[in-house]
């Protein structure tokens, strides 16, 4: 017998995204993206440090990993010594 589910994950985005533009004059009807996501030019090796740990913790943050290196997906485990996914110049 084949039940058919009521739960519907596009009506829930949906209305999360239209509640969240109702708040906004900015925006006729959804906001979609985060407020306060803007492009910055990195130009200083401090600041490409600060933002490479930033990307290279969230893991760790989010308690998906406990070493930043363990994260499949990052950079880190280059930066770490090892070989990830993709290719990585180290500079």
């Amino acid at each position: 017998m084949l039940v058919e589910s009521t739960e519907s994950r596009r009506e829930w985005m949906v209305n999360r995204f239209e509640y969240a533009g109702k708040n906004d004059k900015k925006i006729t009807n959804y906001r979609f993206w985060q407020e306060g996501n803007d492009a910055q030019e990195i130009y200083l090796n401090d600041y490409f440090n600060q933002k490479l740990n930033y990307i290279h913790e969230n893991p760790v943050k989010a308690e998906i990993v406990n070493r930043e290196e363990d994260y499949r997906y990052s950079s880190a485990i280059d930066w770490a010594g090892g070989k990830g996914l993709l290719d990585v110049t180290l500079v």
